[in-house]
């Protein structure tokens, strides 16, 4: 079998060794699986992309084909192809594995394209430059720690959108990121850093993996979140 025909429980096998290694060690995972990450992420049904980027397009007001964008954890470019299906068209992105980010330059769709380890070095953007700024699916214990989301709202425009998805998991780790979040979103709100706008729960954010089902007709999904804040003009 090719790995571009990879099969659901060889994919769990493959996402499953890459728990509980360490940040450096996670983006070597990513690096490895670049070249099949986008067949890969049809077979665990991942809609965690299409999902938020009709969230952000039901509720912003822009002009698309204007907006500054900066897609974060932007992996091979997905985000950013989808987004362009709805006008949007320009584009900087960060990503901690070199592997998505030679994938994402093969898109032609970013303007530039940066390496960082998110929450061990600062993330390489500008301060108040992009209308709009995405994280899909990085915000995550072992991976995005919640303290990039001031980041992430330093990098928006006064009045710029932050858009951000975060798994559901129902594990230990899982159910702390998810107060830890949800408590500095809160906190950033009551400190005037900016307001929220909408949040919406994704019930089919993608197969969990996690869990051993071998019923494909029974597969269990896993949950999620969308959050959309704007940032204060002052």
């Amino acid at each position: 079998m090719s790995d571009s025909s990879r099969s659901l429980n060889n994919l769990r096998t493959f996402l499953n060794s890459s728990a509980g290694v360490d940040l450096q060690q996670k983006m070597k995972f990513y690096d490895s699986w670049a070249e099949t990450y986008e067949q890969d992420s049809d077979t665990l049904s991942y809609r965690a992309p299409h999902q938020t980027i009709e969230f952000l397009f039901d509720n912003f007001s822009g002009r698309p084909e204007q907006v500054q964008v900066l897609d974060v954890a932007c992996g091979s470019g997905l985000v950013a192809s989808l987004m362009v299906e709805r006008g949007f068209k320009h584009f900087v992105g960060v990503d901690g594995s070199q592997g998505m980010l030679d994938q994402g330059a093969k898109t032609g769709l970013y303007k530039e394209l940066k390496l960082a380890f998110l929450g061990t070095e600062p993330l390489p953007a500008p301060t108040g430059m992009f209308d709009v700024v995405m994280i899909v699916g990085a915000l995550r214990y072992g991976l995005v720690p919640v303290s990039v989301i001031r980041e992430l709202c330093l990098a928006a425009k006064p009045g710029g959108h932050i858009c951000m998805s975060r798994n559901g998991l129902k594990s230990e780790s899982g159910n702390k990121y998810k107060v830890a979040m949800e408590k500095e979103l809160q906190l950033m709100e009551e400190e005037g850093l900016w307001s929220h706008v909408i949040t919406k729960e994704m019930d089919k954010y993608m197969i969990d993996v996690y869990d051993n089902c071998e019923d494909v007709q029974n597969e269990k999904y896993l949950s999620g979140t969308m959050y959309l804040y704007r940032k204060s003009l002052n």
